[in-house]
C-alpha cells in the first residue's frame, strides 16, 4: 500500500469514529443518510484524484443535476417549484459539511406531491380520444424543455407526452391491421377508432404499471439518486452503488451472467444499452447494438411494457428472466428507426467472454485474428485463467499454424485489469516501460515489461473502435508508441484514462444498515511519450469511417470528464520494425477514400447526426406516418450496409476443430462468429493491411 493510500485510510478512519462518536444525535433523524454523507464527503475530498472544491459552484451543479435526474422530461416540476427550490442552489456544500438534509427532503416531498398530481392527469387524459387530425408537435429533447408556468401548461405536457406514446401504439396497430388484411383477404381490418382506444388503454395500463412500481419505492431510493449527483460532480466514473446495486456489481464472480448478456444503463428518461457481453444472447442474435434505446419490453407474445421514464433497475427486472424465454425488445435505432428484437435469455457463461481466435485465409496466406473481449484477471485464485495467459496461448497455437501476420481485434473491448494489459503488451516487445500511472499529488510511476523476448514478433494489426477503453487504450498506444503494430479503426478509442476502485462503505460505518460501495477514480494512465490517453484516446495509423462519426460518444461527452494533460516521456526506444510501414498506411488510404461502401458509411453517419438533432416529433397521424415512411426511404439507401459480404475464410484453429466436433454448442457459436466474420469490412481492410506489411528480417529472427 503506498504512503498515501495508508495516509487516506487513516485519515478516513478517525473522521468516522469522530463522527459516530454523535451517533445519539444523528440517531434522532436519518442517521444512515446523514452518516453517508460524512463518510462520502471525506472519500471523495480525500480519496478522489482530483476532488472538487465543495463551494457554490459544485452546490450549483448537483442543484441542477438532482432535480434533472427526478424530472428529465420536466413535466412533474413547476417554474415556481424550481424558483421555491433555488434558495438551496449555493448552500448544498454547506450542507452536506452540516449532514443537512433539508434540500434533499424539499425537492422530494415536492416532488411526490407533483408525481401524484401526474397519476390524476394522465387518468382524466387518457379517458378522452385524441384528435390526430390537429397539427401539434412535441419536443424530445430534454434540454430544449423548458418547466411549466403554471398547472395548466404542466397538463398540456402531459398531454402531448401522452398522446405521443398512444400514436405510435396507433402506428402499429395500423400496421398489424395492414399485414393481416395483406395476408387473408377475407379479413376485416379494425377501424382506426377502435385502434385508437385500444392504443389509449395500453397506454393507460403501462402508465399504472409504472405508478405501481413508483409506489413502492423509499425515499431512501431517491436518495441514492442524490448521493449520486453528488459523487458524479467529480468525475463521470466515480459513482456511489446503493446495498441493491452493489449486489450486482460482482455478479461474474458466481461465474455466470444472467439474461440477454447486455449492460444497460439510464440516459434522461431512456435505458440505453452500454455494452453487450461477448458470447452473450444479444451478442449472438446479432440485432441489438451499443447506443440502442430501449423503449417497450413484452414477454413473449404479452402486450409490450413502455419503460420510457422507468427507473433502471425495474427496467432490468423486465428486461432479465429464465434461460429459454423470450424477450421482444422494441428499441429505437441510431438510425432512428425502431425495431422489434426476439432474444431467448440464456445463461452467459465466462467461457463466452474469453480470447478465443480464427484463422482467416486470404490470397492462399493464412492469417491470425484473435478476439479479445476485455483484460480480464481473478485477483482472488492464482490458478484463474487470466486474458495474458490466454492471450500467449492462442499465440503459440496460431504459430503452430504457420500463419504470417496477427490481428487482434478490441473493438468494444471496454478494458480491464492493467495487469494483464501491460503482460500482453510485453508479448509483442522485448522489454520496456508500457504505461505511466499517476496517484494524486505524486510523480508518474512507470510500469513495464521486464520479461527479455517476444512471443510474436511478425506483422500485428490492432482493430479499434469508439468503444475501446481504458487498458485497451494503454495496450494499443503502447504498441504505437513502439512503433510495435498498425492501429486500425475509427478516429478515436473512447478516452478513459482513468482508473477506479472500489471502496465497501461498511467498513466505516458501525451502525444498522448496508451503506453500499463507492467507485472512486484514484489514479490517471499516461502514455509511454507522455501524453494521456484521457480524452485524446488513442488516434489510430489509419482512419476507416464510422457510423458514429459525428455522434457525442466518448469521454470528451460525459459529464464533468477529468482533463488531458501529460507528464514526462519514460524512457523508451521505438522500434524500426516495418520495411514499409508508411507506404502501407498510404495504400489503406486510398483503398478508403475509393471505397464505394465506406463513401457510404460516411453518409450514413452524416445523415443519423442529421437525425439526431431533430428531435420534434408530429403528432398529427398523416404527418408522423410520413415521417415515419420518409424516413425508411433514406434507410434504403443504406441497406447496403447490411448486404456486405466478403469472400474470406474463416476457421477455427486445429486444436479447437477438435473440440467442435464433440460439443455441438461450441461448434454453432463458432459457426456463427465466423458468418458475422465474412460480414465484416472493418476486418478485411485491417487483413488488408497485414497481408502488405513486412517486418524488417533482423526483427523476425528475435522471435522466439
Amino acid at each position: 500500500m503506498t504512503s498515501y493510500k495508508r495516509r487516506f485510510i487513516y485519515t478516513l478512519l478517525f473522521l468516522c469514529c469522530f463522527f459516530l462518536s454523535l451517533g445519539s444525535k444523528a440517531a434522532e433523524n436519518n442517521p444512515r443518510e446523514k452518516l453517508l454523507l460524512t463518510i462520502l464527503r471525506y472519500v471523495l475530498t480525500e480519496g478522489h484524484y482530483q476532488p472538487q472544491e465543495l463551494d457554490d459552484a459544485f452546490s450549483e451543479r448537483v442543484f441542477e443535476e438532482f432535480l434533472g435526474r427526478l424530472d428529465p422530461s420536466k413535466r412533474y416540476f413547476l417554474q415556481s417549484d424550481i424558483d421555491a427550490f433555488s434558495v438551496y442552489s449555493k448552500a448544498i456544500d454547506d450542507q452536506i459539511k452540516q449532514e443537512d438534509l433539508s434540500f434533499f427532503f424539499t425537492v422530494f416531498d415536492r416532488y411526490i406531491e407533483r408525481t401524484r398530481e401526474g397519476k390524476l392527469y394522465y387518468q382524466e387524459i387518457l379517458a378522452t380520444t385524441f384528435d390526430f387530425n390537429k397539427e401539434e408537435a412535441l419536443e424530445l429533447d430534454p434540454e430544449k424543455k423548458t418547466y411549466a408556468i403554471d398547472k395548466s401548461a404542466l397538463y398540456e405536457k402531459w398531454r402531448r407526452q401522452l398522446k405521443f406514446s398512444t400514436l405510435s401504439r396507433v402506428y402499429d396497430k395500423v400496421l398489424e391491421e395492414k399485414k393481416k388484411a395483406e395476408e387473408d383477404s377475407t379479413y376485416t381490418a379494425k377501424t382506426f377508432d377502435l385502434l385508437e382506444n385500444k392504443a389509449r388503454e395500453a397506454t393507460l395500463k403501462s402508465m399504472n404499471d409504472t405508478y405501481d412500481r413508483f409506489e413502492e419505492l423509499t425515499y431512501a431510493d431517491w436518495f441514492s439518486s442524490y448521493v449520486n449527483c453528488i459523487s458524479e460532480d467529480f468525475d463521470p466514473h466515480t459513482s456511489y452503488f446503493d446495498p441493491n446495486l452493489k449486489k450486482r456489481f460482482d455478479i461474474s464472480m458466481a461465474g455466470k451472467l444472467e439474461g440477454i448478456g447486455a449492460r444497460l444503463q439510464k440516459k434522461n428518461d431512456y435505458t440505453k444499452v452500454s455494452e453487450l457481453i461477448s458470447g452473450g444472447p444479444a451478442w449472438q442474435q446479432g440485432e441489438l447494438e451499443v447506443e440502442d434505446i430501449i423503449l417497450k419490453v413484452a414477454q413473449g407474445d404479452e402486450e409490450p411494457i413502455d419503460i420510457v421514464g422507468m427507473r433502471l433497475d425495474d427496467a432490468i427486472e423486465y428486461i432479465k428472466g429464465k434461460k429459454g424465454t423470450e424477450v421482444r425488445l422494441t428499441v429505437k435505432k441510431i438510425d432512428g428507426s425502431l425495431k422489434v428484437i426476439s432474444i431467448i435469455r440464456d445463461v452467459v457463461q465466462l467461457e463466452d467472454t474469453f480470447v478465443k481466435s480464427s484463422i482467416v485465409r486470404k490470397n492462399n496466406r493464412s492469417f491470425g485474428l484473435i478476439n479479445l473481449p476485455k483484460f480480464y484477471i481473478d485477483f482472488s485464485e492464482k490458478t484463474f485463467r487470466n486474458s495474458a495467459t490466454d492471450m500467449a496461448q492462442e499465440i503459440r497455437r496460431l504459430k503452430e499454424e504457420n500463419i504470417e501476420g496477427l490481428i487482434i481485434d478490441l473493438r468494444n473491448n471496454g478494458g480491464g485489469s492493467l495487469k494483464t494489459a501491460i503482460e500482453i503488451s510485453g508479448l509483442f516487445i522485448d522489454k520496456g516501460p508500457i504505461v505511466q500511472v499517476k496517484y494524486r499529488g505524486q510523480r508518474a510511476k512507470i510500469k513495464g515489461d521486464k520479461d527479455v523476448g517476444v512471443l510474436w514478433n511478425g506483422p500485428l494489426v490492432l482493430l479499434v473502435n469508439e468503444f475501446s477503453a481504458s487498458a485497451s487504450e494503454i495496450f494499443a498506444a503502447a504498441m504505437q508508441d513502439y512503433g510495435r503494430a498498425v492501429i486500425v479503426g475509427a478516429k478515436k478509442t473512447f478516452g478513459k484514462g482513468t482508473v477506479q476502485n472500489v471502496l465497501d462503505l461498511n467498513r466505516y460505518s458501525n451502525i444498522e444498515g448496508d451503506m453500499g460501495a463507492l467507485k472512486l477514480t484514484i489514479q490517471k494512465f499516461y502514455r509511454v511519450n507522455g501524453g494521456s490517453t484521457q480524452l485524446a484516446g488513442v488516434s489510430p495509423d489509419i482512419v476507416l469511417p464510422s457510423r458514429y462519426d459525428y455522434m457525442k460518444i466518448g469521454e470528451s461527452d460525459l459529464s464533468n470528464p477529468l482533463p488531458f494533460d501529460k507528464v514526462p516521456q519514460a524512457n523508451y526506444t521505438p522500434s524500426d520494425h516495418y520495411k514499409n510501414a508508411g507506404v502501407v498506411v498510404s495504400n489503406s488510404q486510398q483503398r478508403v477514400a475509393q471505397s464505394g461502401q465506406f463513401k457510404l458509411i460516411d453518409s450514413q453517419a452524416k445523415w443519423l447526426k442529421k437525425s439526431q438533432d431533430d428531435t420534434v416529433v408530429n403528432l398529427n397521424y398523416n404527418s408522423f406516418k410520413a415521417e415515419i415512411e420518409s424516413h425508411n426511404e433514406v434507410l434504403k439507401k443504406f441497406k447496403a450496409l447490411d448486404d456486405y459480404h466478403t469472400d474470406l475464410d474463416y476457421s477455427s484453429p486445429l486444436y479447437e476443430q477438435l473440440l467442435t466436433e464433440k460439443d455441438e454448442e461450441l461448434l454453432q457459436k463458432r459457426t456463427d462468429w465466423h458468418k458475422n466474420l465474412k460480414d465484416d469490412i472493418y476486418l478485411e481492410e485491417a487483413l488488408n493491411v497485414l497481408s502488405e506489411l513486412k517486418v524488417k528480417t533482423a526483427n523476425l529472427l528475435a522471435d522466439n
